[in-house]
């Protein structure tokens, strides 16, 4: 029988242990930019020395940088099984032999600074930081581009929500596509910050990273809450999403976790020696983090399946078990609390009061999934997650 022991901090959060980051033997000379996947290929774009691949999940790393006449690498993507690298300079370049050769494609493109590239169903979005229109399309797998960013300018991100596109902007803002791109509204309503660089969208929440933290918003866009964590005192720079479990990568080399879809996150660092987390990707059972200062970083997904289960932090004060549960959970208390339990979306499922000493709660009528168990008393907080088998 699995058991959690919680003590109380002001606002608490699982404490991820006994397994860390491993630095790869990717160059750290220059910063990596960017990370993408194809199949078991690992690609990680750099700001001078253009991309490595690795073809062994990061244990060795080439350089494949044939045709590529700039070696400013700041966004990579797949389609299918082309690559596509975004450079600042040269503009747009596609290699449909994993990266054994590469070819300009840039007909329509007529800004050469590329900063990020989003596929999004059949189409290819690139956006760029020169003044003007500042986002373009293809959807001919990068034979020809045209200009789609009315009304916006400075693009950050991409990303989409069912035919809906919502889009990071340079002017802390959040904007709206229902068109593919040909439009866009302002979609940033709760949204307090100076730039937003990351978005993504989980589940039925957007999650929008920015200077100022993390903002979530469930109702595609109308309005956003900030996520209240001290964790995110620094920048976010980048997200990966895999199922309900979001990755944020910051500015303060930080690497931070949600398993509900933004709801409540913890940190994951461990390990990692950098000052800045630029770029995220998941490789199957892996997922590797770029840095700015000190290359190619990994860690098994399957590390994070049990965190903040198993491995709490103890002091006493409340002890949770089973856990997983099926039909009942036993929560034992030295004082009295509040028990609340929201599921991904951060909708509220229970909400109780328990008495000190031992309550049984009945969790039978949930679904199979992962849900926040917070404990609130005497103004302070524990978070932990559950899992109803």
């Amino acid at each position: 029988m699995k058991k959690l022991l919680l003590f109380l901090v002001l606002t608490g959060s699982a404490i991820f242990a006994n397994a860390q980051w491993q630095q790869t033997s990717c160059p750290s000379g220059n910063a990596i930019i960017c990370l993408a996947v194809s199949g078991s290929n690992i690609f990680a774009g750099t700001n001078g020395n253009g991309v490595y691949l690795s073809i062994d999940n990061g244990t060795t790393w080439n350089p494949v940088n044939s045709g590529l006449t700039n070696t400013d690498v700041r966004a990579l993507a797949v389609k299918g099984t082309d690559i596509y690298a975004g450079t600042y300079g040269n503009g747009m370049f596609v290699s449909a032999n994993n990266g054994t050769s590469w070819t300009a494609v840039n007909t329509g493109l007529s800004i050469d600074n590329i900063v990020f590239i989003s596929v999004i169903g059949g189409t290819i979005f690139v956006g760029t930081d020169n003044s003007g229109s500042l986002l373009f399309l293809s959807s001919d797998n990068g034979s020809s581009w045209s200009s789609v960013s009315t009304g916006v300018n400075f693009f950050t991100s991409l990303t989409s929500s069912g035919s809906d596109i919502f889009a990071g902007t340079y002017g802390g803002t959040v904007s709206l596509s229902t068109n593919n791109g040909s439009n866009w509204s302002n979609a940033s309503t709760g949204i307090t910050a100076t730039i937003v660089r990351a978005i993504a969208a989980c589940g039925t929440n957007i999650i929008a990273g920015s200077d100022n933290g993390v903002f979530l918003s469930s109702n595609n866009g109308t309005t956003w809450n900030a996520i209240d964590s001290t964790a995110f005192y620094i920048s976010v720079a980048e997200f990966a999403v895999s199922d309900t479990n979001i990755f944020a990568g910051s500015y303060g080399g930080k690497v931070f976790l949600s398993s509900n879809c933004g709801a409540t996150w913890a940190d994951v660092s461990t390990g990692i020696v950098s000052s800045n987390v630029r770029s995220l990707t998941i490789a199957a059972t892996t997922i590797f983090a770029g840095t700015w200062d000190n290359g190619v970083w990994k860690r098994q997904m399957s590390e994070f399946a049990t965190a903040g289960i198993d491995e709490i932090n103890i002091n006493g004060h409340f002890t949770i078990y089973p856990n997983p549960a099926t039909n009942n959970l036993t929560i034992e208390s030295l004082q009295q609390a509040t028990i609340e339990i929201t599921n991904i979306q951060g909708q509220t499922i229970l909400l109780q009061p328990i008495q000190q000493g031992k309550t049984d709660i009945d969790i039978s009528g949930l679904a199979k999934g992962i849900y926040v168990l917070r404990l609130n008393s005497n103004g302070k907080t524990a978070v932990t997650r559950i899992v109803r088998e």
